[in-house]
């Protein structure tokens, strides 16, 4: 069986078998704009190949967001501050739409 090819009586994987690395800003501001397109149903779970909205969640992201774009001014590198931005800048948008019911139509 090649490398690409799952083995179909395997167990399905869950989050604890694939640990993530920790402790680089640009990943965690990536992952919080993964979780963030998963709750706004943009994007499938990645374990289970499904998509489901959940607002709330999308929105605590989001805020999650800005409260870092806060509490981090002078902070970070140029880098680090430009992928904030447009992590929060995109999601803050993208969230508005869905949840905005004449957005949707």
């Amino acid at each position: 069986m090649s490398g690409d090819q799952q083995d179909p009586t395997a167990e399905p994987r869950t989050a604890a078998d694939m640990p993530l690395p920790g402790g680089d800003f640009t990943l965690f501001i990536t992952r919080l704009n993964i979780h963030g397109l998963m709750s706004l149903g943009l994007m499938q779970n990645p374990l289970t190949g499904e998509s489901h909205v959940n607002l709330d969640q999308a929105r605590m992201l989001v805020l999650d967001l800005e409260m870092l774009q806060a509490k981090t001014v002078g902070n970070l590198t140029e880098f680090e501050t430009s992928q904030l931005n447009k992590v929060a800048s995109d999601l803050r948008h993208a969230y508005e739409q869905r949840a905005t019911p004449d957005a949707n139509e």
